[in-house]
């Protein structure tokens, strides 16, 4: 083959591999595009998706339901406690601790949500996740400065990694009367405040 020849060859199966090339990336992007969008889409949330607004802004929402753990918790006499003991009620889980100050800062707002709701409809459960005898018992001298709320305890320190906030703290979930995970929120909120109670009013309204 004489040299021209052997440059115009060559020369042609370069242009088909940039050609093919170009084509192989086209083909990729257009591929790995949809599914590059599908792995970074945000989660689905549901209705209530609309009470996330002012220092409820954080709130999650969840569009697919789940129920809320079977995890063993103790009330204040040491029994065992569950969440499916309240079905049929919603409840409104707060977990927080002696050691984490918003916690501590957002409790009287969490005492004056259950003040509001006297008729039991509403269940506060404060769970707190303080471990050592003498952290449990300055926990409970606390909590009984912020009547009507009860105390329950979880001294594994294992309830705060079982919601969506995996271990955030303060971490406060609402769930509805099949015990199913409707909100949660983790940081420090006003649950007395407007925002909050009308959340949990539309939960509540819902049919059993």
């Amino acid at each position: 083959m004489s040299g021209s020849k052997r440059g115009v060859w060559i020369g042609g199966v370069l242009a088909l591999a940039v050609l093919a090339g170009g084509t192989v990336g086209t083909l990729y992007a257009m591929r790995a595009g949809p599914f590059k969008a599908a792995v970074n889409a945000p989660p689905e949330k549901s209705d209530l998706a609309r009470f996330a607004v002012g220092g409820l802004a954080a709130l999650e929402t969840p569009a697919v339901l789940e129920t809320a753990p079977d995890y063993v918790f103790q009330d204040r006499a040491g029994a065992d406690v569950r969440f499916a003991d309240f079905r049929g009620k919603v409840v409104l889980i707060n977990l927080w601790a002696m050691w984490c100050a918003p916690c501590r800062t957002e409790m009287p707002t969490i005492a004056a949500l259950a003040e509001a709701y006297p008729d039991g409809d509403l269940v506060v459960l404060p769970i707190n996740v303080d471990t050592g005898e003498d952290a449990v018992a300055d926990a409970k001298s606390f909590i009984d400065v912020h009547e009507p709320l009860p105390f329950y305890g979880d001294t594994r320190f294992q309830l705060p990694f079982e919601f969506p906030g995996k271990g955030k703290m303060p971490q406060t979930i609402l769930l509805d009367r099949q015990g199913r995970i409707r909100a949660a929120f983790s940081g420090e909120a006003d649950w007395a405040s407007a925002e909050a109670r009308a959340l949990i009013d539309a939960v509540r309204a819902e049919p059993a």
